[in-house]
């Protein structure tokens, strides 16, 4: 019988062949001139692949501590796929983040494109993108067949961005701009790389036809998902059940709390200022203003370069595979904001940043993003992911590249902004306003997501539309209104919350168990207790659920 760890690296290997745009963005060789099949028949054929494992490992006795965490995290996370798949959720999921359409042309981003091999990999992709395509047109009809139709809001959103990458709103098409990178490569090889960009560009013109013609009259108009859908959804993107009610309620506390601190320093940038004046000054300081989509991503770089090199070896353990992250400014047509990806196995691919940032911006101010940098870089996002891809020796290549939950992912981010504030690196008022402007939209998040999908009452004492129930339009005016986000990214978010239902409150409720731990261990371990080594050894367990990283970390001795 297989080792727990041999049952997990060999589902690895198995489920990369079976959905190759995730084993690029996992880092796995092998399938970069493949795409996934996105058809009803893949989304079965990969349900398949992990009830076999599952059935595989149950009756597995661990040979030591390592494998128990490893079989926990491993059941946990497939058995959710399974669900999902038995309810029909894997097909209908459609939205402007994380879905089939997105990842077919973020998978691009992440191909090398230094040689001419490279290019004949990317020219063999381009030419598959039609027929993964047409999988994810089928699996959308098969769902609002079967009853499970995607939101009008989210048809028209993606149909948007289709008409983006596929260069109808004017200008170059994304492929286009791809290919037209393709610098002294041989006449023949030019010709596939242009034919490919053509039908991939192609492709998604007709998506998005297909998107406003036919899928958008069998669309539901609400966009609530409701409470059983929600359930599954959350425990899928936390990793646990939890008491839907009571983190609605605590996010009103912790909104509540934010806003009070977020005033105490508003009134320490002008005197006598709310939030939004304090805002308004800052965004008028020329301290704070950057100038060209270029020299922002100069200026993340510089700023994610310095935390790396001034946070190794005091306050984290950081190898030398992991010191490379590199900043861009992501291609145009994506959801406004950072996203994070990951290294390679060998590290060859480094840990990215990426700022999608609205059409035609020109001008930033930093005070607002210096702590989304420490979230999507270190000691956030790439820290954490890079650390546990890192860890060969003691974690299987499931727990290393697969095992990611957004409460524990996001959960962590979140918490590591926070501790940059404890570390000195917030000493800025203004930058400690953006810090705490991210936290009070976090907080926000938990109220509105929860709110929405399960069109809760608004309580009494909030001052919001008190007694009524949520709705998506009461939904951005609160945003707008209580937030001092950008409305930009304001009016993308209400959306996401919408087509991504339970991912949100990750982030907050994620973090609220990060903090728990670290208290309850340093309880336990008293003067002895030391951060580092918690840090160190929390991250190098790897990715799990938030019940199971729950479990682990009470463990720590």
């Amino acid at each position: 019988m297989a080792s727990v760890h041999e049952i997990c690296d060999q589902y690895v290997e198995d489920f990369a062949a079976a959905h190759p745009v995730a084993a690029t963005g996992w880092g796995i060789p092998g399938h970069d001139d493949e795409l996934t099949d996105y058809s009803p028949e893949g989304h079965v054929a990969r349900a398949v692949l992990a009830k076999r494992a599952l059935d595989a490992i149950g009756p597995v006795e661990p040979a030591n501590a390592a494998e128990r965490v490893a079989k926990a995290v491993f059941t946990e996370r497939l058995g959710l796929d399974v669900e999902l798949h038995q309810a029909g959720q894997d097909l209908a999921v459609l939205n402007a983040v994380a879905a089939p359409a997105s990842d077919l042309r973020m998978v691009l981003d992440l191909m090398p494109a230094e040689t001419e091999q490279h290019w004949a990999t990317i020219a063999a992709r381009l030419t598959k993108v039609p027929a993964s395509l047409d999988g994810v047109r089928a699996s959308l009809l098969a769902a609002a067949d079967a009853g499970n139709a995607a939101a009008l809001r989210q048809v028209t959103k993606v149909a948007e961005q289709a008409e983006t990458w596929a260069g109808l709103g004017g200008g170059e098409g994304y492929f286009q701009t791809l290919v037209a990178g393709a610098e002294g490569v041989p006449g023949a090889l030019r010709a596939d790389l242009e034919r490919g960009a053509h039908a991939a560009g192609e492709a998604y013109a007709e998506l998005a036809g297909f998107l406003r013609a036919e899928l958008a009259s069998l669309a539901r108009v609400k966009d609530a998902v409701g409470e059983e859908a929600y359930r599954l959804w959350s425990r899928h993107f936390i990793g646990a059940e939890f008491d839907l009610r009571e983190a609605y309620d605590w996010g009103w506390a912790e909104f509540s709390r934010i806003g009070a601190e977020m005033r105490h320093v508003a009134g320490r940038i002008k005197p006598g200022a709310t939030v939004a004046e304090a805002a308004s000054v800052l965004d008028q300081d020329p301290r704070y203003r950057v100038h060209g989509q270029a020299e922002f991503e100069r200026w993340m770089q510089r700023l994610s370069d310095t935390a790396l090199s001034q946070l190794r070896g005091v306050h984290f353990d950081i190898p030398d595979a992991l010191m490379a992250l590199e900043c861009r400014i992501a291609p145009p047509g994506g959801s406004v904001g950072a996203y994070y990806t990951g290294p390679n196995e060998d590290f060859s691919r480094p840990g990215r940043m990426w700022w999608s940032v609205p059409a035609g911006r020109d001008e930033f101010v930093t005070w607002r993003e210096t702590s989304v940098v420490y979230h999507e870089g270190v000691p956030g996002h790439h820290l954490q992911i890079a650390t546990s891809v890192y860890q060969r020796e003691s974690l299987n290549r499931f727990q290393r590249l697969l095992a990611f939950t957004s409460g524990h992912a996001e959960g962590w981010a979140l918490y590591a902004e926070r501790l940059m504030q404890d570390l000195g690196y917030l000493s800025d008022d203004g930058d400690l306003l953006g810090m705490l402007s991210e936290q009070l939209f976090r907080a926000a998040r938990v109220i509105v997501d929860l709110g929405m999908h399960l069109e809760l009452e608004i309580p009494r004492g909030t001052g919001f539309h008190e007694g009524e129930r949520w709705t998506p339009a009461l939904g951005l005016e609160f945003m707008l209104t209580h937030t001092i986000t950008d409305e930009a990214h304001v009016r993308d978010e209400i959306d996401r919350y919408l087509g991504w239902p339970g991912q949100a409150p990750a982030y907050k409720l994620g973090e609220r168990l990060w903090r728990q731990a670290r208290e309850e261990v340093r309880q336990r371990k008293g003067d002895s207790f030391d951060s580092k080594d918690f840090h160190t050894r929390a991250l190098r367990m790897g990715g799990m659920g938030l019940d199971t990283l729950r479990e682990q970390l009470a463990q720590l001795d």
